[in-house]
């Protein structure tokens, strides 16, 4: 993210994680087409995000499993959208398949691929739109990994959901 609001990205960008309406990857730092008033930036798998200034989200590149949030999975897309009914975003976070934000009210929604229960909602079932993370209060901010997700809290503690196969929770 630059002083101004705008953002580039570099690397791979085959399912269009650049945001600048090409396929073509870039070694070099390319603009985020149309992005504006951005503050934070995550990269996922194949897809990134952008926190706005007003709280709303965007996300850009593969929405396979819904990482997008803008119910229109599995429909890619090659520049920034905005995640439906998020408002009042604080922080983001970007796994492999699966994205999330913390709230200004302290709770957390997460999307996208939910195979290990990454999404943090007490199930296995993707989604194309933001979701609550159950029973999480007090949220400051988020982490997303391949396929779990980790959430600190104002008092110091942190909680997690997904994948445990190694202990990752």
């Amino acid at each position: 993210v630059l002083y101004n609001g705008t953002a580039k990205c570099w690397g791979f960008n085959a399912a269009g994680a650049l945001g600048n309406a090409t396929t073509t990857s870039s070694s070099l730092p390319v603009a985020v087409s149309g992005l504006a008033n951005a503050v934070r930036i995550s990269g996922g798998g194949f897809h990134s995000c952008a926190l706005l200034a007003n709280g709303f989200v965007k996300c850009w590149g593969s929405n396979f499993s819904g990482q997008l949030g803008n119910g229109l999975g599995p429909i890619g897309s090659l520049v920034p959208v905005v995640v439906s009914a998020l408002v009042s975003a604080v922080s983001i976070a970007t796994g492999d398949n699966h994205s999330c934000a913390t709230l200004s009210n302290g709770t957390a929604k997460c999307w996208g691929e939910n195979n290990f229960g990454q999404l943090g909602n007490a199930t296995t079932v993707i989604s194309s739109v933001p979701v609550v993370v159950s029973g999480l209060f007090g949220a400051r901010s988020i982490s997303a990994g391949t396929s779990g997700s980790c959430a600190l809290l104002f008092n110091g503690t942190a909680r997690c959901w997904g994948i445990d196969t190694v202990g990752q929770l």
